[in-house]
C-alpha cells in the first residue's frame, strides 16, 4: 500500500465536533472510517480509480493489519526478537573485544538492511551466535512498516513444498511456491542443514534464483560451509555487489551463558621462549647453518608481512615449531593488545582430540580455527579416520579458498600428505614450502660438544 498526503483536489472536511472525527483513527474524518481514500484525479492519472490507505491511518498504528501480517509471516513466536534486546555486552561471559565488535557490526549491518532492504543479507556462523535473532528482528521491522514477510527454516520450507506437491493440489502448490518467490521479504533460516533430494535442491535453487534475478530482499542464515552448497547458490551468495555477508564466528550464547567462558585455542605460555632471538642456527657443518639461517630469514620476513601460506617441513626437533611459534608471537605483538584472538596456534592433534560429544563446542572451535585472521597449524599429519580427514580438509580448504594467512609444519614428506591437501600446499601462488634439512637441534649440539 502506498502512503500519501491528500492532494488539493481531494474532498476533505474539517470536523466541528468529536462526533465528526474518524471512528478508526480519531483524527479528521477523510475516509469515512474505512481506512482508505480515493483521489479525485482525472482518468489519465495513475491514481485514478484506485483506493489508497488513508494518510491519517498509517500501517504502523493499524493493529489489526499488523496482527494479520504477523500471522502470515510465521514470526509470532519470534515477535520478541528485536535489535534493542540483541545482547552485545558480553565481556563478563568470556567474549573478547573483537568478538563483541563482531556482534555489534552484525547488529548494525542487520539494522541497515532493515531500514533500506536491498539485495540479500547472508549471516554465517555456528549455533547460538544470534543469527536467527537478527534475522527475526529484520522481519519484525518490516512487519511494523506494513510489508509482507515470510520467515521459514529451509527444512520446513522443503517439507511444505513436498506436502503441497504430493497432495496433487497443483493450484495449492503453485500458490505456495509463488508466494515464497514473490513475497516482499523472505527470511530463510538454517540453509544447508536440509540435505535435500535432487528435486528439493532444484526447487530451492528455483526459488532463490527467482529472488536473485528480480532483486527481491532476502535474509539467509546458515551454519553450513558455503563451499559445500549447490555451486549455483554459492555463486549468488558470494556476489559481493548484491549480498551483504556477515560472519558470526563467536561463542554459542547459550553455552557461554552457562559456563561464563569461551573455548580457548590460543595459549602462548608454552611457547614464550620460542622467539626469533632464541632460534639457534649454530651447526658443525656450513650447509646446515646456511639452511637454518635461510629458514630464520624467511620466517622473519613472513612475520613482518604475513601473506599467503608458509609450510615448514623437516624431522622432529629441527626447529619447525620454534619458527612457527616465533611467527605467531611476532604477529600477536604487532596486533592491538585488545585483540588477543587475532591468531590461533594449535597442533592438529589438539584440534582432533577436542570432545566430539560436545558437538556445538567442537563446531565453534573448528569455526574459530577456520576463520581466524591468522592460523598456525602445527604437526600436520595424515589422520586415519574418515571423520578426521574431512575435518582437516575442511579447515585447509576453507582457508585456501579465502587466502587466509596460514603457517603449517609437518614431519611428513610432501608426497605423503593426502592428495586433496597436497595439491593446495604445492600451489606456489599461495604457499611457500621451506624444508629444514639440518639435523635435530639436540644432535647438532651433541656433535659440537664432541659427544
Amino acid at each position: 500500500m502506498e502512503r500519501s498526503t491528500p492532494p488539493a483536489n481531494m474532498q476533505t472536511s474539517s470536523p466541528t465536533s468529536d462526533e465528526e472525527r474518524c471512528q478508526t483513527c480519531g483524527m479528521e474524518d477523510i475516509c469515512g472510517g474505512l481506512g482508505v481514500v480515493k483521489y479525485d484525479v482525472p482518468p489519465e492519472h495513475p491514481r485514478f480509480g484506485k483506493f489508497y490507505r488513508c494518510p491519517n491511518y498509517p500501517v504502523e498504528i493499524d493493529d489489526a493489519w499488523q496482527e494479520i501480517l504477523r500471522r502470515w509471516s510465521n514470526l509470532e513466536a519470534l515477535a520478541d526478537k528485536t535489535f534493542a534486546n540483541f545482547e552485545t555486552d558480553l565481556i563478563t561471559r568470556g567474549y573478547s573485544e573483537r568478538q563483541i565488535n563482531a556482534l555489534i557490526l552484525a547488529r548494525n549491518a542487520a539494522i541497515q538492511f532493515a531500514e533500506a532492504p536491498y539485495g540479500w543479507l547472508l549471516m554465517e556462523g555456528s549455533y547460538g551466535t544470534g543469527k536467527t535473532h537478527l534475522a527475526a528482528a529484520v522481519g519484525n521491522v518490516q512487519i511494523r512498516r506494513g510489508r509482507t514477510v515470510v520467515f521459514v527454516t529451509a527444512p520446513d520450507l522443503l517439507d511444505h513444498l513436498r506436502g503441497a506437491y504430493a497432495s496433487d493440489d497443483e493450484l495449492g502448490y503453485d500458490a505456495t511456491f509463488d508466494r515464497m518467490r514473490n513475497i516482499d521479504m523472505l527470511i530463510l533460516d538454517d540453509l544447508g542443514v536440509e540435505n535435500p533430494s535432487p528435486w528439493a535442491q532444484e526447487k530451492l535453487f528455483q526459488l532463490l534464483n527467482h529472488r536473485y534475478t528480480h532483486k527481491l530482499p532476502t535474509v539467509i542464515t546458515t551454519n553450513a560451509d558455503i563451499d559445500e552448497l549447490d555451486p549455483r547458490l554459492r555463486s549468488r551468495l558470494l556476489d559481493e555487489k548484491f549480498t551483504r555477508h556477515i560472519a558470526l564466528y563467536v561463542p554459542d550464547y547459550r553455552t557461554a551463558k552457562r559456563s561464563g567462558a569461551m573455548p580457548q585455542l590460543w595459549d602462548i605460555s608454552p611457547y614464550q621462549s620460542m622467539i626469533f632471538e632464541t632460534f639457534d642456527i649454530s651447526a658443525p657443518f656450513p650447509q646446515e647453518e646456511r639452511n637454518l639461517r635461510t629458514a630464520l630469514e624467511v620466517a622473519w620476513r613472513y612475520a613482518e608481512k604475513p601473506n599467503g601460506w608458509i609450510l615448514f617441513t623437516g624431522k622432529p626437533g629441527t626447529g619447525k615449531t620454534h619458527l612457527a611459534a616465533a611467527i605467531a608471537q611476532h604477529i600477536q605483538h604487532a596486533q592491538s593488545s585488545s585483540e588477543p584472538d587475532q591468531i590461533v596456534f594449535l597442533s592438529l592433534s589438539e584440534l582432533l582430540t577436542f570432545n566430539r560429544q560436545a558437538s556445538q563446542d567442537f563446531d565453534l572451535k573448528l569455526s574459530i580455527a577456520r576463520s581466524t585472521p591468522y592460523l598456525v597449524l602445527d604437526s600436520v599429519y595424515n589422520p586415519t579416520s574418515s571423520w578426521a580427514k574431512e575435518i582437516l580438509f575442511s579447515l585447509v580448504d576453507y582457508r585456501y579458498v579465502r587466502r587466509l594467512p596460514t603457517v603449517l609444519t609437518t614431519t611428513h614428506h610432501i608426497e605423503e600428505i593426502d592428495e586433496r591437501i597436497r595439491v593446495r600446499l604445492i600451489d606456489t601462488r599461495l604457499c611457500q614450502i621451506l624444508a629444514i634439512t639440518a639435523r635435530p637441534y639436540v644432535e647438532r649440539i651433541r656433535q659440537q660438544r664432541g659427544e
